[in-house]
């Protein structure tokens, strides 16, 4: 599993979310969620952004190329 996808499970495990919440919240398929988080499927560029909005961490920290989850603004 990649880091990516352990930190989309990991973010939204936190949450508190399930993955058709996730899913409904930012409409997109269950599935989809399903598939990102196994790693089975790559995230494009907008929904790595909406990720990473959704959840309020930069999209290095989802991506795992930094430890520290804050967005600059």
């Amino acid at each position: 599993m990649g880091k990516t996808t352990f930190r989309l499970r990991e973010l939204r495990r936190k949450r508190g979310i399930s993955q058709l919440k996730l899913a409904l919240d930012l409409n997109m398929n269950q599935n989809s969620i399903s598939r990102y988080e196994t790693g089975s499927r790559q995230a494009d560029y907008d929904t790595l952004l909406a990720f990473a909005d959704y959840f309020h961490v930069s999209v290095d920290y989802l991506l795992g190329r930094n430890e520290n989850p804050s967005v600059s603004e």
